[in-house]
């Protein structure tokens, strides 16, 4: 499929969607009771839909049970509907200006051409994944576990690129703008910034998605890749990086994805707290996809429970599972380290010889002593941000 004809071919799905009415369209998902939609977006497989404009797709929780989430089983979150309809790569030019000794103008050739390639396996994360498992339930898109996943992308570094422009002396920010736009003019378009401090080695723009050009709908043909933050900051459709010196007031830095400012980043829903700071680095989570929720499992059967792990880039030292309602818990098997930000794969098997109802819980522990919290654990906070309580599954032995 040619890009320049994506959004074609998207109109069409998406109003065979809307006019053969939602509910007709969807199928109810056995695991976590959501729905997947029959009808799929050009270049993914039917997910779980949110909404077509600006396209909410989630990744079906079965899919967590390997190191890396195929293309077309990503999920996709955008936040502005006005998404350009056609790209030609050989016309497409990342712009770099602002605080620099050259602006440059950089195509997708040179990108590949001029610079080191380099790759970095990672996991992306919207912040406010697993939202709906926050009592009482904040507002926004009410993610079940699939708002994530993992991919090998392959690109050229921030620095290298910032360096070919050269920073001048006062230079401190970091500015990024896609070619997403607001549908009613005032609505402010997707700005991220980031801290020259914050910036090593492993950003990167990125135009390669597990061995394949970028999907459309995950920002071809380029994005900004930051290792262990949250997806907000990982712009995507990057066409325009601004250096200044001061910090620009922003609506998606200042007002949206935020947590308290406090030791727990947490608050009550009658009084939240004044003052707040954005998410970045991600915590501690593993995430269970086999078997399925409600799945019936046979009595004394092997059963082998597979799912992934993953924390900001300090490592996942153990995963450990418990079918006892968390009485005891036993440590999993973890696969091949793909990498530091990479999902760690695990599995653990045994047979189930209790009859009726079990439930399957996995907590993931990092290489500081984090784990994560059972969910009555979990502290609150109103934008449903950065939840990571303990997984459970329940399956019922016959």
């Amino acid at each position: 499929m040619k890009r320049r004809d994506f959004f074609k071919t998207s109109v069409i799905a998406s109003t065979a969607l809307l006019g053969s009415s939602l509910s007709a369209s969807l199928t109810t998902q056995p695991i976590t009771g959501r729905k997947i939609a029959k009808i799929a977006f050009p270049e993914k497989k039917p997910m779980i839909t949110y909404s077509d404009r600006p396209p909410l797709l989630e990744t079906p929780k079965s899919v967590f049970t390997q190191s890396l989430t195929p293309n077309d089983d990503f999920f996709v979150r955008w936040h502005l509907p006005d998404i350009p309809t056609h790209i030609d790569p050989d016309a497409y030019t990342i712009k770099i200006d602002g605080l620099v000794d050259r602006e440059l103008n950089i195509s997708l050739k040179s990108l590949k051409h001029d610079f080191e390639q380099v790759e970095v396996t990672a996991v992306l994360q919207c912040g406010g994944n697993s939202r709906s498992a926050f009592h009482p339930i904040p507002g926004g898109i009410q993610w079940g576990s699939g708002a994530m996943g993992c991919a090998k992308w392959k690109g050229v570094r921030l620095s290298d690129i910032l360096d070919r422009a050269g920073l001048k002396k006062d230079a401190q920010w970091i500015g990024f703008n896609g070619l997403e736009k607001a549908a009613y003019y005032e609505t402010p378009n997707f700005i991220r910034e980031l801290h020259l401090e914050e910036l090593d080695d492993h950003v990167i723009l990125a135009y390669e998605m597990n061995g394949e050009d970028l999907p459309y709908l995950n920002g071809y043909p380029l994005r900004l890749v930051i290792p262990g933050y949250y997806s907000d900051s990982w712009v995507k459709m990057m066409s325009h990086i601004t250096v200044t010196n001061k910090y620009k007031s922003l609506f998606f830095m200042d007002e949206a994805y935020r947590v308290p400012d406090n030791a727990t980043e947490s608050e009550t829903p009658e009084k939240h707290f004044k003052s707040t700071k954005p998410i970045t680095k991600m915590n501690v989570k593993s995430v269970i996809g086999y078997p399925e929720n409600g799945a019936k499992i046979a009595h004394n059967s092997q059963l082998v429970v597979r799912g992934v792990a993953f924390d900001s880039g300090l490592g996942i030292k153990d995963v450990h599972i418990s079918i006892d309602d968390g009485k005891t818990w036993e440590r999993a098997i973890l696969d091949h380290n793909a990498g530091r930000y990479a999902y760690k794969a695990f599995r653990f098997g045994f047979k189930p010889g209790k009859y009726g109802k079990v439930n399957i819980m996995a907590k993931a522990i990092n290489r500081l002593g984090e784990e994560q919290p059972l969910a009555k654990d979990v502290l609150w906070n109103h934008g449903g941000y950065k939840y990571n309580g303990i997984d459970v599954v329940t399956v019922e032995v016959v």
